[in-house]
């Protein structure tokens, strides 16, 4: 999901709110706080070594006791600091990458890097893995392994109990919508136009704005109808907005993971094979457990979370 232009949309909406909703996880000492290796409880559930699956470790994660992790912050609800100019982390990613840790035995240590320098990084051979909302494409498939763990594209956001009962895209035609300037969301609109007018329905009043920030406040005033923005954000705002009470998330059926929705991956050295497969393998074991899903829900995102543990599932 990290390669449109519209990756930061919530930053700003998204970290406010996390500061009430979110418990710290380390000690703020300047650096990303490495919790312990051992049993860890996330989203309610304890999560225990599986020996099997630490057996299938590289031998030198197995010695080191730690996956070293790079990670791009803040970019809610994946990845986010619990309080503003602190160094704790949270989010989706650092909460899956503790369950992984957990199951796997070692200790998944966290490091915020700037996004376009994490993969390079990880081919340096500074981190064994990223887990930062990365999108799998072929293109990083040169150069890392992926271990695809949700689906995500764009979101609908309405107002609290959807009184314009929008459901699909198609209900957006001949209505106000607002969506943040220069993005894939913004695109995904243009394209629609043509099948309101194939349809023979007005095209859709689209409002752009600066950030999302702004075309949520459009839609609090009721000067919009809708907001098109990332799935993720989209749930994570009407998940926290207000405690929930101001926004809701548009699922359509026929786009459980939002429109245009493209594979994103725990991103692992190619040097590591057999790293990628315990990874792979300790994710199949949260998903049969139903562990990953409770991680998302409380995220508001869980109609992205996959159903199988799939390596570099991305075709093009």
């Amino acid at each position: 999901m990290k390669s449109s232009p519209a990756r930061r949309a919530v930053v700003a909406v998204a970290t406010a709110t996390a500061m009430a909703f979110l418990s710290a996880c380390g000690k703020g000492d300047g650096t990303a706080p490495t919790p312990p290796a051992g049993p860890v409880t996330i989203a309610g559930v304890r999560i225990d070594k599986d020996q099997a699956l630490h057996d299938l470790l590289p031998e030198k994660i197995r010695k080191a006791g730690k996956v070293r992790v790079a990670t791009d912050v803040p970019y809610a609800p994946f990845e986010m600091f619990v309080k503003e100019g602190g160094s704790e982390l949270t989010g989706l990613d650092y909460d899956l990458g503790q369950a992984l840790g957990a199951k796997l035995g070692v200790t998944f240590a966290f490091s915020p890097q700037k996004f376009d320098g994490i993969i390079p990084a990880i081919q340096a051979g500074k981190f064994d893995v990223a887990m930062s909302a990365i999108t799998d494409n072929r293109e990083r498939q040169k150069v890392v392994d992926f271990v695809d763990y949700s689906r995500s594209g764009s979101g609908v956001l309405v107002a609290e109990g959807n009184p314009s009962k929008v459901t699909t895209l198609d209900d957006l035609c001949g209505r106000k919508v607002a969506v943040q300037a220069a993005t894939n969301q913004l695109d995904l609109l243009k394209s629609h136009q043509a099948a309101c007018r194939k349809a023979g329905r007005p095209a859709i009043g689209i409002q752009t704005f600066p950030k999302d920030s702004d075309a949520q406040l459009a839609l609090r005033a009721g000067k919009v109808v809708a907001q098109v923005l990332t799935k993720p954000a989209a749930g994570w705002v009407a998940k926290t907005a207000d405690s929930g009470k101001t926004f809701d998330l548009v699922e359509d059926p026929a786009a459980p993971g939002g429109y245009g929705a493209s594979p994103n991956g725990i991103a692992v050295s190619k040097q590591l094979p057999e790293l990628t497969e315990a990874i792979r393998k300790a994710l199949q074991a949260l998903i049969d457990e139903g562990t990953l899903a409770l991680v998302y829900d409380q995220y508001g995102v869980g109609s992205i979370a996959v159903e199988k543990a799939t390596k570099n599932a991305a075709v093009d």
